[in-house]
């Protein structure tokens, strides 16, 4: 809760700040007739329109789980910060599409001391706006908010831009308005491109926070009874809300009671220190002399294939006669060939016993 009113208000600040800019600059635009700077109004306006849409998208978000949606509705926040994207990209081809014709048929604009004052004071204003609100935003891992604030600081670099035409025109009387208006308009563009690709992304589901993972894996490992954490996979439904699972190696001869107290204890601490819920598996472990070498031949088969990345969940089941293992595989292998011959080279080094592979995806470093 705490997090969503720092965001609304973040974003009330940029509304602010942004409107003010939109009425002083378009005051600026008009009455000198620079396209760049009606352009640069108009994207301060588009900015405005995104803090907006960054408040009503955190209410949603901040709603609580129901039963349509049992994992809340915190990715709702990416769904904001794609409409962002739009919203800068739309207006970066519209800048485009006015800069060229102010090209094909400029218009000489005139610019005053006050014009001039009026353009610094707005690129001092969208600097300060800009490195407040991303900063906001990384720490609030919100990432509308880190859009804005980039976007804002873009806008400053920009308007720069506006500034040089308008000093080129006052000193020497050319016209470069359409020509900076159409690369102010380039780089809007590339940005918002970049921003709803990084945000789709994050729809899609993207690999999992390696420093993140790591850490939790080092959490999962320091208990006396694990002897190894795996197949870590993590699901993002929004900044605050991440669920996941993995496996712990464990002795089999532990009881049920043990294994229950272990899990139930790890799932706690993992929550109460990172803030994600996580479901514990277990993988059985034992050592011996048959087990040792089994395991010492797939080691050996394994490292013939660069492709598999790890191998893990080795047991040996002497009453059945099987043999488990899983193979963690890269993307770009063919992992079920991989996976078909590594079973059958096992077999020829031990005919007596089934051999049964599971293919795991490689969810995380």
């Amino acid at each position: 809760m705490e997090r969503s009113k720092k965001i609304i208000r973040t974003s009330f600040v940029g509304i602010g700040v942004n409107l003010i800019l939109v009425i002083f600059k378009a005051a600026v635009g008009l009455i000198s007739g620079s396209v760049a700077v009606i352009m640069d109004a108009v994207n301060n306006l588009s900015d405005a329109l995104s803090s907006v849409i960054t408040i009503i998208g955190t209410k949603i978000s901040g709603r609580k789980p129901d039963k349509k949606h049992p994992y809340g509705h915190g990715r709702v926040e990416y769904i904001t910060s794609a409409l962002i994207s739009i919203i800068v990209l739309a207006t970066g081809i519209i800048s485009l599409k006015e800069s060229i014709e102010k090209i094909i048929t400029p218009e000489k604009a005139t610019y005053g001391v006050v014009s001039i004052v009026i353009i610094v004071a707005a690129i001092a204003a969208k600097l300060a706006v800009g490195i407040y609100v991303r900063s906001v935003g990384k720490k609030l891992s919100s990432g509308a908010l880190e859009a804005s604030g980039s976007d804002a600081l873009f806008d400053a670099v920009l308007s720069g831009g506006t500034l040089i035409a308008a000093l080129i025109s006052v000193i020497w009387g050319i016209t470069l308005e359409g020509w900076f208006g159409a690369i102010i308009s380039l780089f809007i563009i590339k940005a918002g491109i970049e921003m709803l690709g990084k945000t789709v992304s994050s729809i899609i589901g993207k690999r999992a926070d390696p420093e993140l993972t790591e850490k939790l894996k080092e959490a999962l490992c320091a208990y006396d009874e694990v002897r190894g954490c795996y197949d870590l996979a993590l699901h993002n439904y929004g900044p605050e809300r991440i669920i996941g699972s993995a496996h712990v190696e464990v002795q089999d001869d532990m009881t049920a009671k043990e294994i229950h107290k272990l899990t139930r204890r790890i799932a706690t601490d993992i929550y109460m220190k990172f803030g994600i819920v996580l479901t514990i598996g277990i993988y059985a472990s034992h050592e011996d002399e048959l087990t040792a070498g089994m395991k010492n031949d797939l080691d050996a088969i394994v490292s013939e294939y660069p492709g598999i990345l790890q191998v893990h969940g080795f047991y040996v089941d002497e009453e059945q006669m099987t043999v488990t293992f899983d193979l963690v595989i890269d993307f770009k292998a063919d992992a079920q060939s991989i996976c078909d011959e590594v079973v059958a080279k096992m077999k020829q080094k031990h005919g007596d016993y089934t051999f049964f592979a599971v293919l795991d995806s490689d969810y995380s470093d």
